[in-house]
């Protein structure tokens, strides 16, 4: 396989991307677009994004990493994103990955990442596939934890009282809140608050993946919940345990191989549809 980086020119700036390609004599069977989390989970995933797209190269899909704008090394500052400069950036990103590929696209989206991917793919309008790790299903929630964060730090201090509504009302006032080092605007958090995940019409199929420290074998209920939603609105979902770290909140960096492989017998999979 070969490793691409470079910047990708977008509406909203530059995004800094890692192009995986399969190696010169194997036949490209797809093309995937990884989509990252939010914040420090970002950061905590990177090896496992980095063993997961250097997999699937091996077994024949170009796979593109990109950092969304005001993310990573890319173009922009945090302050400056929003959740809808976000999705744009993945509707030109997979324009540009569709083009390179010449092949229907692969979603793949860890924890946040997921409903922008989703968002965008259905943007696209063109036929796709998802595959979903440990994806949040609501924004809001997600959104709670992480005011949660700063409430954490306010405890050591003996100030938490009330703090939840002070934050809020922080955000409407000042239009930003500091969070363990991430300037979160109200633009930003109002688009995440109102994030659902929603399974596209032309996703012709979506696997998700949960991955439990516990290796049960078995889907949370909340998961199934969701799977039996998808499922009835008419969408084509399959969902998957397997045991392994919470890779993405974990303060040393883990692996978790069983969702590598996991990924690959998906993709595999949704090679014969």
């Amino acid at each position: 396989m070969s490793l691409e980086a470079f910047f990708l020119p977008v509406t909203s700036g530059r995004l800094f991307c890692l192009l995986h390609r399969p190696a010169g004599e194997l036949e490209v069977k797809g093309a995937v677009l990884y989509v990252h989390p939010f914040a420090e989970e970002m950061n905590r995933s990177r090896r496992m994004a980095a063993l997961q797209a250097k997999a699937m190269a091996s077994a024949g899909y170009m796979v593109l990493q990109v950092d969304l704008f005001g993310c990573g090394d890319s173009a922009g500052d945090l302050a400056d994103a929003t959740w809808e400069s976000w999705i744009a950036n993945l509707v030109e990103a997979g324009a540009w990955l569709s083009a390179q590929a010449g092949l229907a696209l692969c979603w793949w989206g860890l924890r946040t990442g997921a409903l922008p991917a989703a968002e965008a793919a259905g943007r696209i309008g063109q036929p796709c596939r998802l595959l979903l790790w440990q994806p949040v299903m609501l924004g809001k929630q997600y959104l709670q934890q992480f005011l949660r964060l700063k409430i954490a730090g306010e405890l050591m201090s003996g100030g938490a009282e009330g703090m939840m509504n002070r934050l809020k009302a922080q955000l409407a006032d000042e239009g930003a809140v500091e969070i363990a080092g991430y300037a979160l605007t109200s633009r930003l958090a109002r688009g995440l608050e109102g994030a659902e995940l929603a399974i596209p019409e032309v996703a012709r199929r979506t696997d998700l993946i949960e991955v439990s420290s516990g290796g049960t074998g078995e889907l949370s209920a909340a998961v199934g919940a969701w799977l039996e939603k998808w499922r009835d609105a008419g969408r084509d979902v399959r969902g998957v345990s397997v045991a392994g770290p919470a890779f993405w909140q974990t303060a040393e960096i883990e692996e978790c191989s069983s969702l590598i492989e996991a990924s690959l017998r998906l993709l595999a999979e949704m090679d014969g549809r």
